[in-house]
């Protein structure tokens, strides 16, 4: 064998090493983004409570149960009256039970502990039939704008006896998806009058959605995608600069007049 022949053969070994060695080890860390995704939404446990694991994870009850501390009216000081705790969740009123006060003192509510950029959002809900309702997230609080005018929001509806979810495109305004932009697939929100449970997160330019432990959407705000989405909606009518949602921004839950129950409210916030 020349010596040609021998320096090919053994640049060809080497290169065969090299590929070899660099092949992903199956037993490798999966990177922190993805263990983040993995995490089963709402696992079964204590209402309102958090578990030691979950302390140690770093996780943090946005509702005790009993009481509306922390949350707040949205742009307001005070927590309104149409909204109430019940059988340890967070209830809004349908109109026609929140007496003179609550008709008066309505709509949505806010957590008041902070604003919030990249974090795993989780809780449960449960809707009225014929109800409507919605989680918002990235929100900013504008004099007088409602909160639909800064916010994404996860629509949160009875599927089977509201008109909405048939009124969108594509099915963008069933339970779970992005309200009126992007659907929850595979739909799989259980009837009214049930719990479901959500996870939204926010990671670093990502967005997911979980419900009933299953991803129904993912986007990217601020892509070309993004904004094309953004474009050919509503939104812009509404405010002009919409597609541009803030890297951080305040929680709340939406009062649309109907029965809404809400549980089991915590968040991690993701470095």
């Amino acid at each position: 064998m020349n010596k040609l022949t021998s320096l090919f053969w053994i640049l060809l070994i080497l290169s065969s090493g090299c590929r070899i060695g660099t092949k992903k080890n199956s037993k490798d860390p999966v990177p922190a983004r993805k263990q983040v995704e993995s995490v089963q939404c709402c696992e079964k446990g204590p209402v309102n409570q958090l578990t030691d694991a979950e302390k140690a994870q770093g996780w943090k009850l946005l509702f005790d149960g009993t009481t509306t501390n922390g949350w707040l009216g949205y742009a307001k000081k005070n927590f309104p009256a149409a909204w109430i705790v019940e059988d340890g969740s967070l209830r809004c009123r349908n109109e026609s039970e929140r007496g003179e006060a609550g008709k008066v003192d309505g709509g949505d509510i806010v957590y008041s502990g902070g604003l919030f950029s990249n974090f795993d959002l989780r809780m449960e809900w449960k809707i009225s039939k014929g109800g409507n309702s919605g989680i918002f997230y990235l929100g900013r609080e504008v004099a007088d704008w409602p909160l639909y005018k800064s916010a994404l929001e996860m629509q949160i509806i009875d599927n089977e006896n509201n008109p909405d979810p048939t009124a969108g495109i594509k099915e963008n305004r069933q339970a779970g998806s992005l309200y009126d932009l992007i659907p929850a697939k595979p739909q799989n929100a259980r009837s009214a009058g049930e719990w479901n449970s959500i996870e939204i997160i926010c990671d670093h330019g990502k967005v997911v959605h979980r419900q009933n432990g299953v991803v129904v959407v993912e986007f990217e705000p601020g892509t070309p995608q993004w904004k094309a989405l953004v474009n050919n909606s509503k939104f812009p009518g509404l405010n002009p600069d919409w597609e541009n949602i803030a890297k951080e921004g305040v929680i709340g839950l939406q009062d649309k007049g109907y029965d809404v129950w809400f549980r089991n409210i915590k968040i991690r916030v993701l470095e």
